[in-house]
């Protein structure tokens, strides 16, 4: 038998007997013609387009190729890129002293790029904060957020801040008022500067407000924060309105907030009144963790947190004496912490769990 001989669907030289010559154009009714003669039109994939050119685009065999990037990890390595470059930059910054701070001792830089990105895990993947509300927040202008306070240290204030920046739409930042204790810890000292926190006194919170600054306040102070676990979610008495005061030489809104979640972070089951003297602290927090499991047991339950902005209530209609009426600000006083207290109740009802 003789050798078979392969012919090529494609040669037109096997159909010649091997000659050379240009290639032919098929016509007539076999496939890919129309019968007619002519030459059936070329049609593009879905999603490529036909080059006018035959050549163009054609690989160059001379020129080696390169394996092709994908998309995505050309947009990994270029965002990677920019935070390393954005990082030298701020660290440059930081060493050279090219930075501002405000009056206050604020550093918005750090507390973007650093403090904030320190917090927002905690807020974010650890309590799962829930923010209601913050369209009550000005988009512009000053506004007092009055919010009540728990959970044996102050991890709500913290977080209150991260959710108003991470939530509004202008991304604005929460001046917090802090107690003078915080101002005489060593470290926690300038980091509380640094944030954006400054002394609960009414000079630097209406000079804040003025100058169009959202303002944090929770008047319930220590009482609330160290308050015993049996009474949470009770708000203590609101001091004697001195937030009011300060909002109405302001002519800004107060905003009533309430955080539910704080209290179960750390159970209050008890207070070493006499270790706390010796310390010069407010209390001695015992909770079911701590001491007895030491520094483990100051790590905080994950409990689930909702924070809700209530309706804002304005200031700016009254006369500027308004602000030396003793019954005016017991009236507003007392009108913030009954909704706030209102709101924490509606919450707590709609809480499936304290952890989900």
């Amino acid at each position: 038998m003789a050798d078979a001989k392969v012919i090529p669907f494609d040669d037109d030289r096997s159909r010649s007997g091997g000659g050379s010559r240009p290639a032919r154009r098929r016509t007539g009714g076999g496939s890919g013609g129309r019968g007619d003669g002519s030459t059936a039109p070329v049609s593009a994939l879905p999603g490529s387009r036909l080059p006018d050119d035959p050549l163009e685009g054609a690989a160059d065999p001379q020129e080696p190729q390169r394996p092709q990037e994908s998309p995505a990890r050309e947009a990994g390595d270029g965002g990677w890129d920019r935070r390393i470059a954005g990082g030298l930059a701020f660290l440059r910054r930081r060493v050279t002293g090219d930075y501002e701070v405000d009056e206050f001792g604020y550093d918005k830089e750090l507390t973007d790029q650093v403090l904030m990105s320190a917090l927002r895990p905690l807020a974010d993947k650890y309590f799962r904060v829930e923010v209601k509300g913050i369209e009550n927040i000005p988009s512009e202008g000053g506004a007092l957020v009055v919010a009540n306070h728990s959970g044996t240290l102050p991890l709500d204030g913290l977080m209150l801040q991260v959710a108003v920046h991470d939530n509004h739409p202008a991304e604005r930042h929460l001046r917090l008022l802090a107690a003078d204790l915080v101002f005489q810890l060593p470290v926690v000292n300038e980091l509380a500067r640094k944030a954006g926190h400054t002394l609960a006194c009414a000079e630097d919170a209406q000079r804040l407000l003025e100058l169009g600054e959202i303002v944090g306040v929770m008047p319930e102070g220590f009482k609330g924060i160290g308050k015993p676990f049996g009474d949470r979610y009770k708000l203590q008495r609101f001091g004697r309105g001195g937030f009011v005061s300060t909002a109405l030489r302001a002519g800004t809104p107060i905003v009533p907030c309430s955080i539910v979640g704080a209290e179960e972070i750390y159970p209050m089951i008890g207070n070493a009144k006499t270790l706390a003297r010796l310390l010069g602290f407010p209390y001695f927090p015992i909770t079911p963790t701590f001491p007895w499991l030491g520094p483990l047991g100051a790590v905080p339950l994950p409990t689930k947190w909702t924070i809700q902005f209530g309706e804002p209530i304005p200031t700016d209609g009254y006369p500027p004496e308004a602000a030396e009426d003793p019954m005016l600000m017991f009236n507003l006083t007392d009108q913030v912490r009954e909704q706030i207290q209102h709101t924490l109740y509606k919450l707590l009802v709609q809480r499936r769990s304290v952890f989900f």
